[in-house]
């Protein structure tokens, strides 16, 4: 079994299980900070409050772990909530134990740089904003602490404690916005790397499909054209009056189509290779879709619904896209061939035909690997179908997507680009 891979910096869950470890560490130290300076160094704290706020913030620790342990994720305001919740607890305890004169105010920058690298934009500079706030605070109400007094501290405001606090608002502010782009940047480039990955394995996956088609076309052709030649010989072997005279000779037509439909196959695909979209409008273009799929499937009861709008929707299409279409209309009818919905819609930028059937729907241990694998819904189907009409959906822009639809059946939503109307 293959390892899990790791999940990205921007996942919730896992960056507050970081958070709740950090904050056991900082509040035990500051605990320990506490003894210390109460015992050894005589501070003249008020004891009580600044441990209440200590076993608050461990009852919060608690709290958090045994949240963690719920199967609801965890969502960006949230973990801003327990940031917040630790630039409170901050602020709390330097209240009671000096204020901005306190050594250990610059901690602020932990839940502020914590922010940045994890959080969206706005979240991060909320959190900075709250911390920069507190430190504002604390530079005019807070319980003193001689022994960490300032030189000149009978004033309201010296230069010390003045720089102290323009350093942490230039440092606050640098920390939010070049942490954020800085992980931002990472972000972007492993969900670009991600996307280059799945695009690379899928090209992969559908050259070795059609290398596979182009050496069994090869392979079919040599045991057509020794057929060809055997039913030519009886044929004219058997005499015209012979019942087995109309036999060979069906026979011989339908070697000459499989032939034929093997030279077709090559010939298009070289066209294919070499030939442009051919840009169409999109009524017309799913209208001749749905009709020549009729034609193979008579057993099929469909309706075909188009949003009433003025703009004309226009499409890049060609024959690939119309296989990959057909593919998905007959996924639907083998699901259950009554009542089929087709429905087609488009919006500014986009084309959405939507494939409405009436089956089974969708199993959810293989929902989220269709048409990424050679996966299928059918008990002998191998998922090659729907994992090429994904490459080339995709190919083209857009995308497809599966759903259980909640009267039951299957919805299946073909987005594409739309395109400029031709000149």
């Amino acid at each position: 079994m293959q390892p899990a891979l790791p999940l990205p910096l921007s996942t919730p869950n896992r960056n507050l299980v970081r958070l709740t470890i950090v904050r056991g560490i900082t509040w035990t130290g500051f605990l320990i900070a506490i003894v210390v300076g109460v015992e050894l160094l005589a501070f003249d704290l008020p004891v009580t409050a600044v441990v209440s706020v200590v076993i608050a913030m461990g009852l919060l620790n608690i709290a958090t772990w045994w949240r963690l342990g719920r199967p609801r994720a965890v969502e960006h305001i949230e973990y801003l909530l327990h940031l917040l919740a630790d630039v409170a607890g901050l602020t709390l305890v330097f209240y009671f134990s000096g204020g901005s004169t306190n050594p250990f105010i610059t901690y602020y920058l932990v839940p502020v740089t914590i922010a940045a690298a994890t959080l969206p934009w706005r979240h991060a500079w909320v959190c900075a904003v709250c911390a920069m706030a507190g430190y504002s605070f604390l530079m005019f109400y807070y319980h003193p602490v001689p022994q960490l007094a300032h030189i000149n501290s009978d004033e309201i405001l010296n230069l010390h404690v003045m720089g102290m606090w323009l350093n942490f608002g230039l440092s606050a502010g640098l920390v939010t916005f070049f942490i954020y782009k800085m992980a931002y940047a990472l972000r972007s480039r492993d969900k670009a790397l991600s996307r280059t990955r799945e695009a690379a394995l899928r090209n992969e996956q559908v050259l070795a499909v059609a290398t596979q088609a182009a050496g069994t076309a090869h392979e079919l052709g040599t045991p057509l054209s020794t057929m060809a030649v055997l039913l030519k010989e009886m044929q004219a072997e058997v005499s015209d009056d012979s019942p087995l005279q109309q036999d060979i000779r069906l026979l011989r037509q339908q070697v000459d189509i499989c032939k034929s439909r093997l030279q077709h196959l090559v010939t298009s695909s070289d066209r294919r290779r070499m030939a442009e979209p051919e840009i169409l409008d999109a009524q017309e273009w799913l209208s001749g879709v749905v009709q020549r799929w009729l034609v193979l499937r008579p057993d099929v009861s469909h309706q075909l619904d188009i949003a009433e709008k003025r703009a004309k929707p226009w499409l890049a299409v060609d024959t690939t896209l119309d296989q990959a279409l057909m593919n998905l209309l007959n996924n639907a009818a083998d699901a259950n061939p009554e009542r089929i919905s087709i429905r087609l819609d488009w919006q500014e930028d986009s084309v959405v035909i939507d494939i409405r059937d009436h089956g089974p729907g969708i199993a959810m241990s293989i929902a989220d690997q269709l048409g990424d694998t050679f996966i299928s819904t059918k008990s002998k189907g191998m998922g090659i179908g729907l994992f090429l009409t994904h490459a080339t959906i995709n190919r083209f822009g857009g995308g497809v997507s599966l759903y259980n639809h909640p009267e039951g059946g299957t919805l299946t939503e073909v987005t594409l680009p739309r395109s400029s109307a031709p000149n």
